[in-house]
């Protein structure tokens, strides 16, 4: 997870969401934007919502895009992408070997 916030901001965050991972913070949005296609709004000034799976060599895996509130990953989801990649991956090494 990654916030254009201050640090400051950024922990209270966490502290409000009782997040247990770590964060990013000040993000430089436009710099995201370009180097991952996400969608930067010239106007408002702010990244809509890119959701992200990258794959253990940092490659991105799975993208969602959304200009609007809905449209992003759930954790549900998410877990479930991550454990069927997991075993495909598996599934493919004991086929080969």
């Amino acid at each position: 997870m990654a916030s254009t916030e201050t640090l400051e901001n950024a922990r209270k965050f966490v502290e409000r969401k009782n997040l247990t991972f770590p964060i990013a913070y000040r993000l430089d949005a436009r710099a995201f934007a370009t180097s991952t296609g996400a969608f930067f709004d010239d106007a408002k000034g702010y990244i809509h919502a890119t959701d992200l799976i990258l794959r253990p060599d940092g490659r991105v895996d799975k993208a969602v895009y959304s200009t609007g509130p809905t449209g992003r990953f759930v954790s549900a989801d998410t877990l479930f992408l991550i454990d069927y990649r997991i075993k495909k991956t598996s599934q493919s090494v004991k086929d080969s070997g």
